[in-house]
């Protein structure tokens, strides 16, 4: 498969999943409360450490092996199952504990349902690595919309029977559940399944370091609501989740289709021995072109935007959401640099970025957070200025580009999010910042946005541009 045609793939699967989020979290935002909403997130960060351990980066193992046999993916099968077993154990014995640690009960029938969601994944998680590796995006799209349309069906049906918190645990195993029978029917996967202990050293090996990176990215993600729930109160932890769920819709529409490509393609690509300095240059331009001028847009607009989407009772989120949105703009050169370090194998530079991005994220959040909610979204910016530091400078040591050429890549984006942000600076010159109604100005600053940045993305002759123009061609048989 063409890696185009995989992104598109990709981003089809993300835009269907991201629309039936969203409707989602709009009827679950108004049928939870921001307390109740706090409990789940506090709850959440704290497996998603856990989860980081889930299977040592068994799947990325299997997705970048360069010569990949049937004992190796039974070793990857073996480490994913046994990390499964042990750690849906795990929650369950500290689900009592975490629960008194934070004086929430509710917190241990949430932890219960989400050790059987660990038990169960992976088998759902070794054949989707598979595909991934195939780049079979076509049957993982469907997989995900199936996971997508059952957790929001399980999450607002039970949320509207007063289930409370636990409704959200519940969509997440059903999901899971959902996901595995879709991945036999779409996919028919012919996998090696028993268990094997030789191999397994390998995996471990490998998937290791890649697991401290990524105990240390949730740490530096979930850092801010753990310490909001416990050093402020669970109603901040919900509303920065809020403002957070926001900004983060560039990760799920975006970042996640475009990730979910690039580790397989930059792996391809070290394997044939091509330059990647070229290739990482264009996804820079695509991602942060996108990236600023969405977040351009989330920052000017975001009252009118969470009243939509959250309504009335979530208003104390605007501001930090706007924050949030600045930190982003600052933050998204760093997102597109571990995929093709990965791809290329330099695991222990990927670590050492890591940890000084984790150790910059944790510092800012821990002052921010005895500041207040508003400050910890402003100290942030900070923090997401110097991860991007540290990333760039340590993917030059294995990527051939210049410091001038990223620049102008940068000065071309900086010019499309100032043509998206256009409209929106004239909305709020004529309705203000918290205007009475809401609709009619986000379709003006949406609309124009769109039209603001295809225009500065011709001008500036952007890869936006480039990628209309090559879709163009190919749809009307020219190329």
């Amino acid at each position: 498969m063409s890696t185009r045609k995989a992104l598109a793939l990709s981003f089809l699967d993300r835009y269907s999943g991201l629309v039936i989020h969203t409707a989602s979290s709009m009827a679950i935002a108004r049928l939870l409360t921001p307390s109740e909403i706090g409990i789940y997130s506090v709850t959440m960060v704290l497996l998603g450490f856990v989860a980081t351990f889930r299977d040592l980066g068994a799947g990325q193992y299997l997705v970048q092996n360069k010569s990949l046999t049937e004992e190796k993916m039974r070793a990857t099968w073996s480490v994913q199952l046994g990390l499964g077993i042990f750690l849906a154990a795990l929650v369950l014995a500290a689900a009592v504990p975490v629960a008194r640690f934070y004086g929430e009960p509710q917190m241990v029938e949430i932890m219960l349902v989400l050790a059987l969601n660990f038990a169960i994944t992976p088998f759902l998680a070794y054949p989707n690595a598979w595909l991934v590796r195939e780049m079979r995006f076509g049957s993982i799209a469907g997989v995900r919309f199936v996971g997508a349309l059952v957790h929001a069906a399980s999450a607002i049906g039970m949320a509207w029977f007063g289930f409370g918190p636990v409704s959200l645990a519940w969509a997440n195993a059903l999901t899971t559940v959902a996901s595995i029978v879709a991945i036999w029917v779409f996919a028919c996967p012919r996998l090696p399944w028993r268990p094997i202990t030789r191999g397994i050293g390998d995996v471990v090996s490998f998937g290791g370091k890649l697991t401290a990176t990524s105990l240390m990215n949730t740490l530096s993600g979930g850092a801010p609501e753990l310490l909001l729930g416990k050093l402020q109160s669970m109603v901040d932890a919900g509303l920065f989740s809020r403002g957070q769920g926001l900004v983060t819709m560039f990760q799920r529409l975006v970042m996640d289709a475009v990730n979910s490509v690039a580790l397989p393609y930059f792996a391809r690509q070290s394997r044939e021995a091509r330059d990647l300095g070229a290739s990482f240059l264009v996804a820079m331009e695509l991602i942060t072109g996108l990236g600023w001028a969405f977040f351009s847009g989330v920052a000017l607009m975001a009252y009118p935007a969470i009243r939509i989407l959250y309504g009335a009772q979530w208003d104390a989120a605007v501001d930090p959401a706007r924050w949030l949105a600045v930190a982003c703009v600052f933050s998204i050169p760093a997102a597109i640099c571990s995929p093709p370090l990965i791809g290329i194998g330099a695991i222990n530079d990927v670590l050492k970025a890591t940890l000084l991005s984790m150790l910059a994220t944790v510092i800012a959040t821990v002052f921010g957070t005895l500041l207040g909610l508003l400050q910890l979204s402003q100290c942030l910016i900070v923090s997401g200025l110097l991860s991007s530091a540290f990333w760039i400078v340590t993917v030059r040591k294995h990527i051939g580009f210049t410091g001038g050429a990223i620049l102008r890549v940068w000065g071309k984006s900086l010019l499309v999010a100032l043509g998206a942000s256009a409209a929106s600076v004239a909305v709020i010159f004529h309705w203000g910042w918290r205007p009475n109604e809401l609709l009619f100005p986000v379709l003006v600053s949406g609309i124009g946005g769109i039209l603001g940045a295809f225009f500065m993305a011709w001008a500036s002759k952007h890869q936006l541009w480039h990628e209309i123009q090559r879709a163009y061609l190919a749809r009307s048989g020219k190329r």
